[in-house]
């Protein structure tokens, strides 16, 4: 399904509007947000989560996923957990400038507010003062940051007694896409993670970061990288914009029991070739694929401040940060994608 025209963003934003009433006549809840460290052994070390949730009142205002470049969003920082159980959902960021949880607030927060518990953990090494290549490329210890941040809830005095156990997704968006589909049951071709790299064609500003890190692709631990991290208790996995989604064993996605959902942004001829996701959707069974043409891969971004883009350019950041396809509002756009999410969520596992 492709979506383009401005009668269809106006009936989007309509649709939106009528779900969103309904949902909060049903009870919209507050924001709230816990951070947490956990244990992740593979890794050596912890690692930091942003929990946000379906919250009751107290606690105190915070502002997340602010920048030079991006505006925060507001949630509730440890206000109690609101009564009930609610479906989880695990949220995957990708690398750069979004390469950390409080970069996707914008999207948890909307989810809390719509009844889902979001817990995203930060990737090591994909940005702030520990960006590392050599630990960004390290693309199969992200599934178990997951499944780790997913034990650490269940065990939690906070969450446990909230969650429905049999309501558990997982949404990825550019990298996180790569994570999200390999939490699935994808499994990473060592020769093609090997040689991704091999020229810029694939993907130049990661290519560059990695080549001017001294980082050797072919020095990976080939057994580690071709390992399944197929996590059984997902139920249903979106992957937005993947990236890089050509270094699959294609193989492996036959192997793909759970719903999956692949969204691309751009028009035709637009999408980044290695974030394509049209024939990884055509060999996972029962996959679905969906394209927003009128969105780019930088619309995961929350909302622009006022000069980013100067400043982007000013400290040599040359992808176009605050652009969105045919000029429309960032606030269209992720209006849609989160209740495109809602919806297939609520299709699939509820």
């Amino acid at each position: 399904m492709r979506i383009t025209t401005v009668a269809l963003l106006a009936f989007w934003a309509a649709f939106v509007s009528m779900t969103t009433t309904l949902r909060a006549t049903a009870g919209e809840h507050n924001a709230g947000v816990q951070q947490i460290a956990i244990p992740a052994p593979e890794r050596g070390t912890h690692i930091d989560v942003t929990i946000w949730y379906p919250a009751s009142s107290g606690g105190e205002t915070v502002l997340l996923g602010d920048s030079v470049f991006f505006e925060g969003t507001e949630a509730v920082r440890d206000a109690p957990v609101s009564a009930g159980r609610f479906p989880v959902i695990l949220l995957s960021h990708g690398a750069g400038l979004g390469g950390r949880a409080e970069a996707m607030s914008w999207l948890a927060t909307a989810l809390a507010k719509q009844g889902f518990i979001v817990a995203a953990p930060t990737h090591p090494g994909n940005t702030g003062p520990d960006r590392s290549a050599a630990e960004t490329m390290k693309l199969w210890l992200r599934p178990p940051d997951l499944s780790e941040t997913l034990n650490a809830i269940e065990k939690s005095q906070a969450f446990q007694a909230h969650i429905e156990a049999d309501r558990i997704g997982v949404v990825g968006l550019s990298m996180g896409g790569n994570t999200a589909l390999s939490i699935a049951g994808a499994r990473l071709d060592y020769e093609l993670l090997a040689s991704y790299c091999d020229t810029n064609d694939l993907n130049a500003s990661l290519c560059d970061w990695v080549r001017l890190s001294g980082v050797d692709l072919r020095e990976m631990d080939k057994e580690a990288a071709s390992r399944d991290n197929r996590d059984n208790r997902m139920s249903f996995v979106m992957a937005i914009d993947p990236v890089p989604a050509d270094v699959f064993l294609v193989e492996s996605f036959a192997g793909i029991s759970i719903p999956v959902t692949l969204i691309n942004f751009g028009a035709e001829g637009e999408i980044p070739l290695t974030a394509q996701a049209a024939n990884v959707a055509e060999a996972i069974p029962n996959a679905t694929y969906e394209v927003i043409e009128d969105a780019s891969h930088f619309s995961m971004f929350a909302n622009c401040k006022p000069g980013a883009e100067e400043i982007a350019r000013e400290e040599g950041i040359e992808e176009p940060i605050c652009a969105d396809g045919n000029g429309y509002s960032r606030d269209a756009i992720h209006a849609q994608l989160i209740e495109m999410i809602a919806t297939a969520f609520d299709r699939v596992v509820r």
